[in-house]
């Protein structure tokens, strides 16, 4: 059954159409991606389904009920947003911002674990060792790991996570989005918006390809990623292949020809 749905969403920014007439709906228990190129309003309709970001034309509803009647609580404590840049600049400690995550909890009754909470996210998301680091101090990577702890502690049913593993390694890339797809095992809904189309096809249950602000395709990550498509997509050739069971997007590269050298970047 439906958590979140938009329909016939429809958003310009500066006049111009970022969103055109958009319909997406997200299901408890699975996982999915937004990809697409630059511009294709991937940011732009994950905020739209968060409620930051309110549509010219079309509806979002969460559980039913129309986003725009939702209050700032009641978002809070039905779904997390992991934004793509980190706003935070005060010299808050990594353990304090973690915490930020159980405000909408606040003088109620899950407001008794709150320390339980905080202590088990920072640990799911590696950063329990940076706990007294205070936050602009730390690395991009490891702001964006303190910032999905934030989300984690949340412990809201729908998850809105933008380019969760820009700024990670591999090791932390593989370690986000497998506990993004654990919560959604575990009956959430989470959405991701996701450049690397390889770490789509293996965390997905479901692609959202979009091109120009329209959804070009909506499916199983087999039946939207083929290299067809994307070539089309994307405006360069791509290649798809299947490594132990899995996709591996590629883009498709010209080889020097004779005479020409391989590096350009020859002292």
């Amino acid at each position: 059954m439906s958590v979140l749905s938009a329909a016939s969403v429809s958003v310009h920014l500066g006049g111009a159409p970022v969103l055109r007439g958009v319909d997406l709906e997200i299901s408890g228990g699975e996982l999915v991606a937004l990809v697409g190129p630059n511009g294709a309003g991937k940011s732009t309709l994950l905020g739209v389904l968060a409620g930051d970001v309110e549509p010219d034309s079309g509806e979002v509803t969460l559980d039913g009920h129309p986003v725009r009647h939702l209050g700032a609580a009641a978002l809070a404590r039905r779904r997390a947003v992991l934004l793509q840049h980190q706003g935070l600049s005060f010299g808050f400690r990594v353990s304090e911002v973690v915490r930020m995550g159980r405000s909408p909890w606040h003088r109620t009754p899950q407001a008794e674990r709150d320390d339980e909470v905080v202590a088990s996210v920072m640990t799911v998301a590696d950063v329990d060792a940076l706990a007294d680091r205070v936050f602009p101090t730390l690395s991009g990577g490891e702001q964006a790991r303190t910032s999905f702890a934030r989300v984690l502690a949340q412990e809201a049913p729908v998850l809105l996570l933008d380019e969760p593993t820009a700024a990670l390694d591999i090791r932390h890339q593989e370690a986000v989005l497998g506990v993004a797809r654990a919560t959604a095992r575990a009956g959430s809904a989470v959405v991701v918006v996701l450049h690397d189309l390889s770490l789509a096809a293996a965390y997905a249950d479901r692609v959202c390809l979009l091109d120009a602000g329209r959804v070009a395709a909506d499916g199983t990550p087999d039946d939207v990623l083929t290299a067809q498509r994307l070539g089309a997509v994307y405006e360069h050739p791509i290649s798809v292949t299947r490594v132990d069971g899995s996709l591996v997007v590629v883009p498709v590269r010209a080889r020097a020809g004779a005479g020409e050298k391989e590096d350009a970047c020859v002292p």
